[in-house]
């Protein structure tokens, strides 16, 4: 699988032929879909589902969007191509086998409704939490990535985190809200802590898994 990693989320999967891209919000290029087979989304938030660019890509393209079932409230139109997901769940996107873990999204604060999130194990070697910290149990993850900064997220939590998938690498993802403070700060700590090969990727850097 070749992976090409977008600004915050987003990620784009080519593998054997078919595209599939994993999150592409707001913070990201629209460019990441194009000639995209399947799109996996954790969740509904826009950072994660920017829905105008999705659709106007089925528009063009039509392909399948794999997520929880709870994505049909905000897809509009686009709820059409809606493959629901549950937690457990294995399938084929295309053409890279997906398994489905977790359920829900972090708690932000008790105010704010929990909404369905899913991490997503690709290839059985590459894993998108979304937001949330499941670990995926009886698998050796090799590459994460990994949820370096949200509303809410804590960074000591994070870390446990990595160590507990302990991958052979982890690269940092949900990083579209810091500035170059707050990154030099976050890459710093992540790499002298995490106990793996830790990095921050440009958006646009491609990588082998």
């Amino acid at each position: 699988m070749q992976l090409t990693k977008y600004a915050h989320s987003c990620l784009r999967v080519e593998h054997d032929g078919g595209v599939l891209v994993v999150d592409p919000g707001g913070f990201s290029d629209p460019a990441a879909l194009d000639g995209a087979d399947a799109v996996l989304i954790t969740h509904e938030h826009p950072d994660h589902l920017d829905v105008e660019a999705v659709t106007r890509q089925l528009d063009r393209r039509p392909f399948r969007v794999h997520g929880p079932a709870s994505l049909a409230g905000v897809l509009g139109d686009a709820a059409e191509a809606l493959e629901p997901v549950v937690p457990g769940q294995s399938f084929t996107a295309a053409g890279v086998p997906v398994r489905a873990y977790g359920g829900r999204h972090a708690v932000i604060h008790p105010d704010i409704p929990v909404v369905d999130n899913l991490g997503y194990l690709l290839n059985d070697v590459v894993y998108h939490p979304g937001d949330s910290l499941v670990v995926p149990e009886d698998v050796q993850v090799d590459t994460l990535f990994a949820p370096i900064h949200a509303p809410w997220s804590k960074f000591s939590e994070v870390v446990d985190f990595i160590r507990a998938v302990a991958p052979r690498r982890a690269f940092a993802a949900h990083d579209g809200l810091l500035n170059d403070n707050g990154l030099a700060v976050l890459n710093r700590q992540y790499t002298a802590l995490s106990k793996t090969d830790y990095q921050r990727l440009e958006p646009g850097s491609r990588l082998d898994a």
